[in-house]
């Protein structure tokens, strides 16, 4: 099975959305050497706890930092903006990087609806219509010019690129999501750790209804979890203390920097350590030792039928993350 990295950005209390940044290029770096497949970057506005608004930035800089693993945003929230200026980002960052880059899309607003309307450029009042289906089948056309000959856009070209829909994929937790990644022939990704309710009925509607395109002949899917991997149990434990106080507070609509376990104790009281996914098949986040969390994670994908996993890793120090990717590739064996 392979595995790949799915990167939030967080800003760990104490430090600077700098600080975070800079821990994302350290992570990249130990990602491409131990074996794992994608190295992804999220999108998310004006939040305390995630430092990167820009993937395409962010990508740029990683593709220097790296030698051969691929990398993409997880994703870029395509209603934000046009379609011709993604489609022109990402041709330019393919160009950089040939044969390395992915371009994972969804409709989430990646943040509240305060920065989804200074993010706008029309602010005229009233709802804007919701033509995702409209954007995303109008990128594909970018990325294949595959306009018709007597559209306008026919005459534009995207230079030096060497994407094509081929390395788009569809990013979504809703069953919504994975009928349209089916109805297109698009690869598809579901955000467990996010939204995992749904998880197995989305991944199996997304196989049972996916259609055959130029770009996949068959379907293929992979799922993002969260994952906490430490040297024994107890200490594994207390780190993903720090990611369910940020679970909490951002459902409450209070994000902040990701705390420390001691804090995270503190605040989360007789909650802390209990379940937080109550009703879900699987966890959002799996936690234990390496040989634990590969056999769970194994179970899991074998249930779902899927070829490959995205991991989300969120400590409070970077050091217990970095330890965390590199125990979960060597149970794996992917270097």
């Amino acid at each position: 099975m392979r595995l790949s990295v799915l990167d939030q950005a967080p800003i760990a209390e104490g430090q600077t959305a700098g600080d975070a940044l800079r821990n994302t290029i350290e992570l990249a770096r130990l990602a491409d050497r131990s074996g794992y497949t994608r190295y992804w970057v999220a999108e998310h506005h004006s939040m305390a706890s995630l430092a990167c608004p820009a993937p395409e930035i962010l990508i740029a800089r990683l593709g220097a930092e790296t030698e051969r693993i691929r990398l993409g945003s997880g994703g870029v929230m395509l209603p934000h903006y046009s379609a011709y200026k993604v489609a022109e980002v990402f041709a330019m960052l393919s160009a950089l990087y040939p044969g390395r880059i992915d371009l994972g899309v969804g409709r989430a607003p990646g943040g509240g609806p305060l920065e989804s309307f200074a993010l706008r450029r029309d602010r005229t009042e009233g709802p804007i219509a919701d033509d995702f289906g409209e954007q995303l089948v109008e990128l594909l056309a970018w990325l294949d010019k595959d306009f018709p000959t007597d559209h306008a856009f026919h005459r534009i070209q995207l230079p030096a690129n060497t994407l094509t829909g081929a390395n788009l994929w569809l990013l979504g937790s809703s069953l919504w999501s994975s009928s349209a990644a089916a109805q297109l022939g698009l690869p598809y990704a579901f955000a467990h750790f996010f939204s995992g309710e749904s998880t197995r009925a989305a991944i199996e509607r997304y196989a049972t209804r996916f259609q055959p395109s130029a770009y996949r002949s068959r379907p293929e899917a992979m799922v993002a979890v969260g994952v906490i991997c430490a040297d024994t149990q107890e200490e594994a434990d207390e780190l993903a203390l720090s990611v369910q106080l940020l679970r909490r507070r951002l459902r409450q609509g209070m994000p902040g920097p990701v705390a420390s376990p001691a804090t995270a104790r503190k605040e989360l009281g007789a909650s802390a350590g209990l379940p937080d996914s109550q009703g879900q098949e699987w966890p959002a986040h799996f936690v234990g030792t390496p040989d634990k969390v590969r056999d769970d994670l194994t179970r899991m994908a074998d249930a779902l039928k899927l070829e490959e996993l995205i991991v989300v890793t969120i400590t409070h120090d970077h050091g217990a993350r970095l330890r965390s990717y590199e125990l979960l590739s060597k149970a794996f064996g992917l270097a």
